[in-house]
């Protein structure tokens, strides 16, 4: 554990000013020359008309020019495809939503790290060098390619093998001849919607990789890590604040697994409860992407409250050694009373701090943190649950429940 610096010389320290997960890449570049968005990502609302209008709305039109689009013509017409609605109605305006909230997020987080004088100003360099990195690899242009060909090379080319899975006739594909033959609107969401969606989800697994790395370049350094900070996670519980600003990440892929729950219970005969391995791997998946990163401080926090608790110790040792002298002893000078005396008070406070660092986390999060991700993400699956108990029986047992 490295000695502090004064807090003169951690103010000398000037906070980073340009880190963001979400300013850079081929696609926000483009996005700006389409002046969907701006330099701080706002435009919000065309950005996502835009992008919604271009995965949906051809599909809603070729349906509809191809008599697929209402009930009647096919046993799954493109209006009651639950599915479809929530990829690129709800999940797909929450991706794009949660780039603002990550980017407003973010760059006061990463500043703390300064401000609180965490990094020694020896390490500076370093932690810029990490700023640096970081920033390299999320304007990668390799990357986004290859997250392109992962959508054309395993969703394009496999979708329809999963999507028929169904076993039944619908807006993208009717039974010809023992086969099945993709309709227009099937091959405009084979191409164009369904990839387009499915990069904006991959895109924001390859930022959450982008931070990952990021945390555990900064957990190199010899950070000054302080067991006694009230915080109990030794100056870096303000890294959980940005874990919140994840949740629309976990709510559009909540919605995802809904849709397609939905789909299964409503046509192809599934019930809720056959997807409890899914929905289980789902909330352990989603958590550990957003929870993981934050271990890479376990050590350092782990090493640093071993240290805390051997230096703390020593010196409530010696203090309440004098102390016992002092006052039990026959120590105090005759005319020094018990009454008004600050030895009490600092012999109270001794205990404080020692139990502060005897209740300091080597994560900084708690299991209430990872109870309310798991809610999140289960959160778009909750009205499945009528599928199993009617809307009255689940009113009447709730408001028996209350009162």
């Amino acid at each position: 554990m490295s000695a502090p610096k004064t807090g003169s010389e951690a103010n000398s320290l000037a906070e980073p000013t340009d880190f963001s997960l979400v300013l850079g890449g081929p696609l926000y570049q483009l996005l700006r020359r389409a002046h969907l968005s701006d330099d701080a990502l706002f435009f919000l609302r065309r950005r996502i008309a835009v992008l919604v209008a271009l995965a949906w709305l051809p599909l809603l039109i070729l349906s509809v020019a191809e008599g697929h689009a209402w009930s009647g013509s096919v046993k799954l017409p493109f209006i009651d495809d639950l599915e479809m609605h929530v990829r690129l109605l709800i999940a797909m305006p929450l991706l794009i939503l949660a780039e603002l909230v990550v980017h407003k997020r973010m760059l006061p987080v990463v500043g703390q790290f300064i401000s609180r004088g965490l990094v020694p100003h020896a390490a500076r360099g370093q932690f810029d060098a990490a700023i640096t990195a970081t920033m390299r690899l999320r304007n990668s242009v390799s990357a986004e390619l290859l997250l392109i060909a992962v959508v054309y090379g395993v969703d394009a080319l496999f979708l329809w093998r999963s999507q028929v899975a169904l076993g039944v006739e619908s807006w993208y594909g009717v039974a010809v001849d023992g086969g099945s033959q993709i309709s227009l609107a099937g091959w405009w969401a084979s191409w164009v919607s369904l990839p387009l969606f499915q990069f904006l989800l991959l895109r924001w697994y390859f930022r959450l990789f982008v931070w990952a790395r990021f945390l555990w370049l900064v957990s190199r350094i010899e950070l000054n890590i302080m067991p006694t900070h009230p915080d109990r996670c030794g100056g870096l519980g303000f890294l959980a604040s940005v874990i919140y600003a994840f949740a629309p990440v976990l709510l559009a892929q909540g919605t995802i697994m809904a849709g397609l729950i939905a789909s299964r219970i409503f046509y192809a005969g599934a019930t809720l409860p056959e997807f409890k391995v899914e929905l289980i791997g789902l909330v352990a998946f989603m958590v550990f992407a957003v929870l993981g990163p934050m271990l890479v401080f376990a050590p350092k926090l782990e090493a640093a409250k071993r240290a805390g608790l051997r230096e703390y110790g020593i010196l409530a040792q010696r203090y309440v050694r004098d102390f016992d002298y002092k006052w039990l002893r026959g120590g105090a000078p005759a005319d020094e009373q018990l009454i008004g005396s600050a030895d009490v008070q600092s012999l109270a406070d001794m205990g404080g701090s020692f139990d502060v660092v005897k209740e300091m986390k080597i994560a900084p999060f708690t299991l209430r943190t990872v109870l309310q991700l798991g809610v999140v993400t289960l959160l778009p699956v909750a009205p499945l649950l009528l599928t199993m108990i009617s809307l009255e029986e689940a009113l009447t047992q709730l408001l028996s429940a209350v009162f």
